[in-house]
């Protein structure tokens, strides 16, 4: 991923044409980037190629993900430690990721999962541009620009008082949504051949081939865990094909035993549309052979309801809607985007 470029972020369809278009704007601006979009769907792919196409291109890009470092050493991780900072430390100063990404990029990955206190600690490196490593009493200045990233929404946690609002509009400063691959349906076939080929490249293996049905099966499936999930599922049928393209049906009984959550076609759970159901209603006996929608499926179905009703209850107005749902304009427009309803 390293040398990823922004034409690396496969898919010709319109929303995946737009978010490389607005990925490109980002490289040749200076500020801090928010990306923002479901888990899998490639935003670390992204800050790489934004970052390389760049200025900063010839420093370095270091990646960090905030959920994967435990919270006693996350300030130790982004900012550094003097020597003998606390008991075990090393003897000679550590430096932070902030150093490290000095005169480059630095991506901060699910920053939703930052504890407040760090959160004031962030907010003055990035205003002031210099750190202070942990244990030491002295400045130093930096030269890093920031894209984070996050798959929750950032504007809900603010209201919620899990993340401080002046953070947020800091790094809000460019503000991308990366899609989920199920509004991108079209961009399956290429994706898949993109990564079928670098799964057999990484093997040594030939490229498994697929079936037509097989890849009109793929492009049904509503992908919760997006990109990062459709690979793992090729991985295990690379591991799993024995010989020839594998078919529809081949591939249905691997995403039935391996993916239950992919098994139903996304057109199929759209059009199951939940009437309520009670919980003790909902047994094997009464709902025999009734699948499960992916939780995520149902949240937008839900979201989307209630931005067209909150828009009809306000005669159109956008900012009387906003303020009826609580949120921003600015995120009653990105939530319209993200649900195709016009603007």
């Amino acid at each position: 991923m390293r040398g990823s470029t922004i034409a690396n972020f496969i898919g010709t369809s319109a929303v995946a044409t737009e978010i490389k278009r607005q990925a490109r704007r980002a490289a040749q601006l200076d500020a801090t980037v928010l990306l923002h979009g479901e888990t899998g769907t490639g935003k670390e792919l992204l800050a790489q190629g934004i970052h390389n196409l760049s200025a900063r291109a010839d420093g370095p890009f270091v990646a960090v993900n905030m959920a994967a470092v435990p919270d006693n050493l996350v300030e130790a991780e982004l900012f550094g430690t003097a020597p003998g900072a606390f008991t075990g430390a090393d003897r000679k100063a550590r430096l932070g990721k902030f150093e490290l990404a000095n005169g480059g990029t630095l991506f901060l990955d699910e920053i939703g999962d930052l504890s407040l206190p760090l959160q004031v600690k962030l907010l003055r490196v990035l205003q002031e541009q210099q750190v202070e490593p942990l244990g030491s009493n002295q400045v130093r200045p930096l030269d890093v620009r920031v894209i984070a990233a996050t798959h929750v929404d950032l504007e809900a946690r603010v209201a919620e008082g899990g993340f401080r609002a002046d953070l947020f509009y800091r790094l809000n400063v460019l503000s991308l949504r990366v899609p989920a691959l199920r509004e991108r349906r079209e961009d399956v076939r290429a994706l898949v051949e993109a990564l079928l080929d670098d799964i057999a490249a990484r093997s040594g293996q030939r490229p498994l081939e697929l079936a037509d049905d097989a890849l009109a099966l793929l492009a049904e499936q509503a992908w919760p865990g997006n990109v990062r999930q459709l690979r793992n599922l090729l991985e295990r049928a690379q591991l799993s094909a024995e010989h020839g393209p594998l078919d529809g049906a081949a591939l249905a009984a691997l995403l039935s035993t391996a993916e239950p959550a992919l098994a139903v076609p996304a057109a199929v759970a759209s059009s199951r549309a939940a009437a309520p159901v009670a919980l003790s209603e909902a047994t094997p006996d009464t709902l025999p052979g009734e699948c499960v929608v992916p939780l995520a499926d149902c949240l937008a179905r839900a979201e989307r309801t209630a931005l067209l009703a909150a828009l009809r209850a306000c005669g159109g107005n956008r900012r009387l809607a906003a303020s009826r749902l609580g949120i921003s304009r600015a995120g009653l427009y990105a939530k319209l985007q993200q649900h195709g309803i016009a603007r």
